[in-house]
């Protein structure tokens, strides 16, 4: 009882819920809310403590911000969205601050389209090379494992695969080092409807998430710009749930020593003993290849299935001493 009336305390107050219905639509930061709110930052500020010492917000750090979401695992995380289940959305200071939080994504959006815009020539050029991304995305999504809830996304760029993914499970995430590219994912997700889907800033090699937290990694077109594709490959691995699967989708084996050139690539492909032995040293079971060939450049999709340990039988000698026969 305690803990609900914590919970409940911390809610109730107009500000308080105002921010628990922006939070409900995106991850802000104490800056977004300043203007959204159009309140001081110490009181935000103070708003925001309130709210996550009562349990119903949590903070995460991104490059040098803190950006803030509704809290997302428990008992709680069911309670906080009922109330903002329950709020009026055409209460007109709520309506005023949707508008606000509008023209905000509005602004990041364009902002977003212009970085796309100034390097979509060089990812046009590429992707003429491979075949069509739309068939990478329906093998994804048929290899998902069944009943997959939680997806992470390695490097995950424009965002695209958790439009395509995102669906399919209950939750989603994306992590990326590039802010550009943060920016962008989150106004094309946002432009999606996609609501079941966070975006991170995160290092492949020191991903911020406890080990097995998640069904199903993606790792899209990301080895061939990594140093180490093998430290990359056992980082995924350590976050994969037992029974969960890691898909990484790349190049295999070419000679178009361009893309060094023009497009950073590190590597000119892989080769699918290659991916396959990282798999089996990160500790997962390599599954059949999949190959797609495109115009000068054949796309595989390599898949390693962290397997369920089995369930050990206790030793006779064990059993008898327990007076089973």
């Amino acid at each position: 009882m305690d803990h609900l009336l914590t919970l409940l305390r911390a809610a109730a107050e107009d500000t308080r819920l105002r921010i628990l219905a922006l939070a409900a639509r995106e991850d802000l930061t104490v800056s977004d809310y300043v203007h959204v709110l159009g309140q001081s930052q110490p009181r935000v500020s103070r708003h925001l403590k309130l709210l996550v010492e009562g349990g119903l917000l949590e903070r995460f750090r991104e490059a040098q911000f803190t950006r803030f979401r509704l809290v997302s695992s428990g008992d709680d995380a069911q309670l906080v969205r009922e109330f903002v289940r329950r709020l009026d959305p055409k209460h007109p200071r709520l309506a005023a601050d949707r508008a606000r939080l509008d023209a905000l994504q509005q602004r990041r959006q364009t902002a977003a389209a212009r970085f796309f815009r100034d390097n979509a020539q060089r990812w046009d050029e590429l992707r003429a090379l491979h075949v069509a991304d739309r068939e990478i995305e329906r093998a994804l999504v048929h290899h998902l494992p069944i009943g997959a809830r939680r997806l992470l996304d390695i490097g995950t760029g424009t965002g695209r695969l958790l439009e395509v993914l995102a669906p399919k499970v209950e939750r989603a995430i994306g992590v990326d080092q590039s802010r550009e590219m943060l920016a962008l994912a989150r106004a094309n997700l946002a432009r999606a409807g996609i609501d079941n889907a966070d975006i991170r800033q995160g290092d492949m090699y020191a991903l911020p998430f406890e080990s097995e937290s998640f069904d199903a990694v993606t790792i899209h077109h990301v080895l061939h710009y990594a140093d180490d594709p093998a430290a990359a490959l056992t980082e995924a691995a350590r976050v994969v749930k037992p029974g969960g699967l890691v898909l990484v989708v790349d190049f295999s084996p070419h000679d178009l020593v361009e893309l060094k050139r023009e497009h950073a690539h590190v590597h000119l492909g892989f080769a699918d003993n290659q991916v396959q032995g990282w798999l089996r040293t990160a500790g997962l079971t390599p599954l059949e290849p999949i190959h797609f060939p495109g115009r000068r450049l054949m796309t595989g999709i390599w898949r390693g299935e962290r397997t369920v340990p089995a369930r050990t039988s206790p030793h006779p000698a064990a059993l008898s001493s327990q007076g089973v026969s």
